[in-house]
């Protein structure tokens, strides 16, 4: 199946600029604007009926009134190490938290934390699957890939009451 985006969508948001990407399938990308830039700024907006659905979600969940995303989502590409990690962070519900380790032993790949930030720093749908729900053991933050950084991630964990130590 061809997972070249079809459809393009931007909206605003408490933490920056998003652009949505999706094909025939579902959602395949969800970015958050990175020092002014997004990654198909340059292309024009082509809407379609799941990111039109995505982006009303979205604004949902950044307005408090929606903990739970169901809009179809087009995990293309990862490994399936990666993909395995995905699936576990999609089962992560709003307002909870897990470390890295315990995403290790949860996908029966103990002592592999470094591999399972890797993974999920690749997170193509962040927000929608809740990457920024994992922490260190410790309760603290140890980075985020997307949007400015800890920052965004401060500010996700937050909105969804979510403690952590700085």
């Amino acid at each position: 199946m061809d997972s070249t985006p079809t459809a393009l969508i931007r909206l605003s948001s408490p933490i920056g600029r998003l652009e949505l990407t999706g094909d025939d399938v579902g959602v395949l990308t969800l970015s958050i604007e990175r020092e002014g830039h997004l990654p198909h700024e340059d292309q024009p907006e082509h809407p379609s009926p799941v990111l039109e659905e995505a982006a009303k979600q979205l604004t949902e969940y950044f307005a408090g009134t929606r903990t739970r995303f169901d809009v179809p989502l087009h995990l293309a590409g990862g490994t399936a190490f990666q993909r395995a990690v995905w699936a576990r962070l999609d089962e992560l519900d709003y307002g909870t938290v897990t470390s890295y380790g315990e995403l290790g032993l949860s996908i029966d790949r103990p002592g592999s934390g470094r591999a399972i930030g890797g993974a999920v720093g690749a997170n193509p749908l962040p927000i929608l699957i809740g990457c920024h729900r994992v922490l260190a053991s410790n309760g603290r933050i140890t980075g985020y890939s997307g949007g400015s950084g800890i920052p965004t991630k401060e500010w996700l964990l937050g909105h969804e009451g979510i403690e952590y130590r700085s």
